[in-house]
């Protein structure tokens, strides 16, 4: 089963466009999500300038879209529920 759920902060509000021809709504945006770190761990991260957190991009399709960008903005705490998708490309050029 493909299902997972995340809590994190809007690293910046969310980008709303609609597909050419059917029109759906689709919302992208990124997801800061704590590594939950021991305070003096994530000193000695940052210290170092690795990161501290982990960052997801999120697909929101449909009417959740639409909600998304009028409700979300960057540093705000959201949950997500939802399934893992990941593609790969090859490109063309050279």
């Amino acid at each position: 089963m493909n299902s997972v759920n995340l809590i994190g902060r809007l690293v910046r509000d969310p980008e709303l466009r609609f597909i050419p021809g059917s029109g759906t709504a689709v919302a992208n945006f990124t997801l800061a999500i704590d590594k939950g770190l021991k305070r003096d761990k994530k000193v000695e991260l940052e210290a170092q300038g690795k990161p501290t957190a982990d960052f997801i991009r999120i697909v929101v399709w449909g009417k959740q879209a639409e909600n998304c960008s009028q409700y979300l903005a960057k540093g705000k705490m959201v949950a997500i529920q939802g399934s893992i998708q990941t593609s790969s490309y090859k490109s063309t050029a050279g």
